[in-house]
């Protein structure tokens, strides 16, 4: 087997494989790629609605970017497949392995046991766009009059098997997907021996969240809007800000550790 390449090389070439996707969504975004989701953000939002914010997996850190953080939109909530335990009736030990996020039968609770109001927009994140709980839950969403934003792999989901019973993918269900220019089986690099690293949809999917958010924002102060931003809790008087402005969603938006 062939030596293994150093730290270096393997840090040079993530590198290089991250800004080669990274551009091309920077690239999108110039080009007005984002626009018709950062159209459905605002409409939402002046309309008094919250940005729903869904990923299982991995891809619950693009909801965490979307919902709760510093520089983020306070009129935002994430849903986390763990609220079943939470807010609900099921055991704690149901949340090991990844057997909820692949079955859709908890959907519908998972969906009436969070903070939805009728003029909220979802934003549902998944690399595969294939797995139960991500599809049920975006056709949920879909049946109850809701706009769906779709963040997921192109290359990846058109090259797996849908595991709803609808046969359906989460780009298909949605109003606007953006793609996360992931590759297949995430990871972008490979080790003597076939070993797969260097994943990399976390990274683009947190680059989709953050333009998402600036473009909303921008948008709204052009309109001659305030923004409602979290600054960060760790400067003073950043706690005194965030709770104002979180009274004004106050039962409409979640925030957990």
């Amino acid at each position: 087997m062939p030596d293994a390449p150093s730290v270096n090389t393997l840090v040079d070439r993530y590198l290089a494989e991250v800004e080669a996707r990274v551009s091309v969504l920077a690239e999108e975004a110039r080009g007005g790629g984002f626009d018709a989701a950062i159209d459905l953000l605002v409409d939402a939002l002046d309309r008094g609605g919250v940005i729903q914010a869904f990923g299982s997996g991995h891809s619950e850190a693009f909801a965490m970017e979307i919902a709760g953080r510093a520089g983020g939109l306070i009129p935002t909530n994430r849903i986390a497949l763990r609220d079943v335990v939470l807010y609900g009736n099921h055991d704690v030990d149901e949340l090991q392995g990844s057997s909820l996020e692949r079955s859709p039968d908890l959907v519908e609770e998972l969906f009436d046991l969070s903070p939805i109001g009728t003029e909220d927009v979802f934003v549902i994140a998944s690399n595969s766009g294939v797995n139960g709980s991500i599809v049920g839950l975006a056709l949920l969403a879909k049946e109850r009059g809701h706009r769906l934003i779709a963040v997921t792999s192109m290359e990846h989901t058109m090259r797996v098997t849908p595991k709803h019973a609808s046969g359906k993918r989460l780009h298909e269900v949605a109003d606007v997907t953006i793609d996360n220019r992931a590759p297949y089986g995430d990871a972008t690099l490979e080790l003597p021996g076939g070993f797969p690293v260097g994943a990399v949809s976390s990274i683009t999917a947190a680059f989709i969240a953050q333009v998402l958010t600036m473009g909303t924002a921008a948008r709204m102060a052009a309109s001659g809007a305030t923004p409602p931003l979290y600054i960060s809790a760790n400067i003073p008087g950043g706690d005194e800000h965030n709770n104002v402005l979180e009274d004004l969603y106050r039962g409409r938006i979640r925030r957990t550790a």
